[in-house]
């Protein structure tokens, strides 16, 4: 029934598929909310059908790379049409009762969604089945269905484009090019997508009744979190590139800007929730700053000490207006920074020589700074043997 000869030119397309940082949850939400036992991305064209990524509870058998003949699909046939396939039962199917396929491979219900790239080609598609017979032809799963492809599609693309460029630029004078040429346009069209990603998982954390719907909810989120806030980021990088420095909409509304530290604190405990985080925020004083702004500072002192700090240890948050002086401190433990590591800890994409790439993209200390010199303030760092701090300070009326 299956073979797992890829060709060559396809094992990019497997590969690209798993690469998407949702595709798992994904397909595991999938067949939660459908009851479906197998689903799967595939790589589908006139002469090949190729499982990229998959979810297969019912043992139907097929990996990453696996193939299927596509004559044999119902897949070819919605490549051929365009249309999406939604069957709940395959013997009361009007259509479909009478199939080679169904009995071929012996399922009674059926999802097939076309899957395309951002250039309107036909990719392949996001296929579910099951022996047993499910209620899955309706308007909320079409619409699910809908969005997944365009999540993917979207991802599949921005995947695709990173690999074509870095391929081309080997050097590193030439990828400092491409990071220059491409962030501004990267981010702003990640977006909208990434905002829709959030929503979809909020609204599946909020109306689930499956614990298990709701803890791969909370991934999708908190993925989506740390992925705005690398947006942000690379979007003031572009900025600052381009001269227009960092912009402010500053308020004098001390209420505001505790509740926007409030939920950063409670956004990197759910993107990272084995991480005890301890605050002590008193803004009695009025602080004139943009609160957003100091809230990205924050978020990404705070994501620094979660990914350089020691994981069993408490990271410490205080923010505190006094003298007129707005001060906001992070505190962690972890190994000590040389003094001449701490005076480059601010250049963009710095690592340490020899340093194993890590999660982000080296812009976060860098950003925080210039947030920083944009309230008239500064960031300091100590560092010994036993803790590391990050203290930011900005007069409370600038």
């Amino acid at each position: 029934m299956k073979t797992s000869t890829t060709h060559k030119n396809y094992k990019a397309d497997v590969a690209n598929i798993n690469k998407i940082p949702i595709v798992t949850q994904l397909l595991d939400i999938i067949c939660l909310t459908t009851g479906m036992g197998f689903t799967a991305i595939a790589r589908v064209t006139e002469d090949k059908w190729i499982t990229c990524a998959v979810n297969d509870k019912i043992k139907f058998g097929l990996k990453p790379g696996d193939e299927l003949k596509v004559e044999t699909t119902i897949c070819n046939e919605v490549r051929q049409h365009e249309q999406a396939v939604f069957i709940d039962n395959v013997a009361t199917s009007e259509t479909y009762a009478k199939h080679p396929t169904p009995a071929m491979y012996g399922f009674s219900s059926y999802i097939s969604v076309p899957l395309y790239k951002k250039d309107g080609s036909f990719f392949g598609t996001i296929c579910a089945i099951d022996k047993k017979i499910a209620k899955i032809d309706t308007e909320e799963i079409r619409g699910m269905f809908q969005l997944y492809a365009e999540l993917i599609s979207f991802h599949l693309e921005a995947i695709e484009e990173k690999e074509n460029a870095v391929a081309e630029l080997n050097e590193e004078h030439q990828i400092a090019e491409l990071r220059e040429q491409f962030i501004a346009i990267l981010g702003h069209d990640l977006k909208n997508p990434i905002a829709t990603t959030r929503m979809s998982a909020e609204i599946l954390m909020k109306f689930s009744k499956e614990d298990i719907v709701k803890r791969n909810a909370s991934l999708i989120k908190s993925t989506s979190i740390r992925m705005e806030g690398l947006i942000d980021n690379l979007l003031d990088f572009a900025r600052g590139r381009l001269g227009e420095g960092i912009k402010l909409n500053k308020t004098a509304d001390s209420k505001k800007l505790e509740d926007v530290l409030k939920q950063v604190i409670n956004e990197l405990k759910i993107i990272s929730p084995q991480q005890k985080i301890s605050s002590k925020i008193q803004l009695e004083n009025p602080v004139n700053c943009d609160p957003d702004r100091i809230a990205q500072l924050c978020s990404n002192l705070l994501g620094n000490a979660v990914t350089h700090g020691t994981p069993d240890e408490s990271i410490e948050l205080e923010a505190v207006c006094l003298n007129g002086e707005f001060k906001l401190e992070i505190t962690n433990n972890g190994t000590k920074i040389p003094k001449e590591v701490r005076e480059k800890l601010f250049e963009p994409f710095y690592r340490l020589e020899g340093e194993e790439p890590k999660k982000g993209l080296g812009l976060g200390l860098y950003i925080a700074s210039e947030i920083a010199a944009a309230h008239n303030g500064e960031i300091k760092v100590s560092s010994s043997d036993k803790e590391t701090v990050f203290s930011f300070v900005m007069p409370a009326q600038s």
